[in-house]
């Protein structure tokens, strides 16, 4: 069986992302019907179309989002390659982090702490939603992300998830509303709640939580950005539902305080990498105390 011709899949990368065959031709070089030609043959090796046309634009078929996914893996690959043996005495080494973009900053501070002043080192922080956090991850274009829950995996999907930290859940709000000797059941009756929005772990655990006490909370804002509870929580509005470690400096400081560690509530955080042959060593480092969950062997 005759070799897939990786000029050819590079012409058709280079089509699929710019979606337009006549401003692809004109980057290269090239005439649209050489180029088409290009296409036309990595089809017939592969023995489907990748393309469909609608009106003037081209559309991926589904055979060519697959496709386009494999050669987004294999040239960034090669870019890495490049990068690294470009680098290789140089004496610096790149480290490419991906933060889910509500994750609480100190925690991502306290990840990162070992690396953290290393003039041997290019970090590079990046943030997101789970979803496209991990799509980069898959691309080799992040080599950790960090995110509060751990995602599905299966053995198509060579994700590895290491259990990070596990910090408790206070009620955390300014020293005015909390200057009482009263307990957690009473604190909830009479102070309204800065609370995780329905999805999280921890709201879930909340909720059961006040259904055990019987009370039934005033919610003054549910929030899904930790940062955010953290500001609603200084403003005064109401007691946030946190981990302390959100709000250390706040704590540090006295503008915060924490009570009531809430029983059996935890926020669980998470790294995860993919399962390669040539991880960045870097990342082997920073997760040396971490737990994997999960691990799926590379092919």
């Amino acid at each position: 069986m005759a070799a897939l011709n990786y000029n050819h899949l590079r012409y058709f990368w280079a089509v699929a992302h710019d979606g337009n065959l006549t401003r692809t031709a004109e980057r290269l070089n090239l005439t649209q019907s050489s180029l088409s030609v290009q296409i036309r043959k990595l089809e017939e090796r592969l023995g489907h179309s990748l393309f469909e046309r609608r009106g003037r634009q081209l559309h991926l078929t589904e055979a060519g989002r697959i496709v386009l996914d494999h050669a987004d893996a294999i040239f960034a690959t090669g870019d890495e390659l490049i990068g690294t043996l470009r680098n290789a005495g140089a004496g610096r080494q790149a480290l490419r982090v991906g933060s889910l973009a509500t994750l609480s900053r100190n925690f991502q501070l306290e990840f990162l702490k070992p690396v953290l002043g290393r003039t041997d080192i290019d970090l590079i922080l990046r943030s997101g939603s789970t979803a496209e956090l991990l799509r980069a991850l898959e691309a080799l274009n992040l080599d950790v992300v960090l995110i509060n829950q751990a995602p599905h995996a299966d053995a198509l999907t060579p994700l590895v998830t290491h259990r990070l930290a596990e910090r408790s859940v206070s009620l955390v709000g300014t020293p005015d509303r909390l200057d009482s000797a009263d307990g957690l059941a009473d604190h909830l009756r009479n102070h309204p709640v800065i609370l995780p929005t329905v999805d999280s772990s921890v709201r879930t655990g909340f909720d059961a939580l006040a259904d055990r006490l019987g009370v039934r909370p005033q919610i003054v804002a549910e929030v899904e950005d930790m940062a955010m509870m953290r500001l609603l929580a200084r403003e005064g509005i109401g007691l946030a539902v946190l981990p302390p470690i959100v709000v250390k400096d706040e704590i540090e400081s006295g503008v915060l305080v924490a009570v009531d560690q809430l029983p059996g509530i935890a926020e669980t955080f998470y790294a995860v990498t993919m399962a390669r042959r040539f991880p960045n060593p870097l990342v082997r480092q920073l997760l040396q105390p971490a737990e994997p969950l999960g691990a799926v062997p590379a092919d």
